[in-house]
């Protein structure tokens, strides 16, 4: 997926995320996202809470087989 968008640098050095590129990927006021520079680029990657990834493995096999010399 690739969307790309113009935006205006404030005289605070802030920018403003298009609403249409917030709703593509979910993006909520007051959410976290952090900010990686590399290679003359900038990433923003929402930060999520832990609870969110509360029963993402929800029916894994927690079953692990053993050697009998192991304990």
């Amino acid at each position: 997926m690739r969307s790309t968008e113009i935006v205006t640098l404030s005289s605070d050095f802030q920018i403003a995320i298009p609403q249409k590129t917030c709703e593509l990927f979910g993006f909520r006021s007051g959410e976290k996202l952090e900010m990686t520079a590399y290679d003359g680029r900038i990433e923003l990657t929402p930060v999520k809470q832990m609870r969110s990834f509360r029963g993402i493995a929800k029916g894994i096999d927690t079953v692990v087989e053993r050697d009998d010399d192991r304990l």
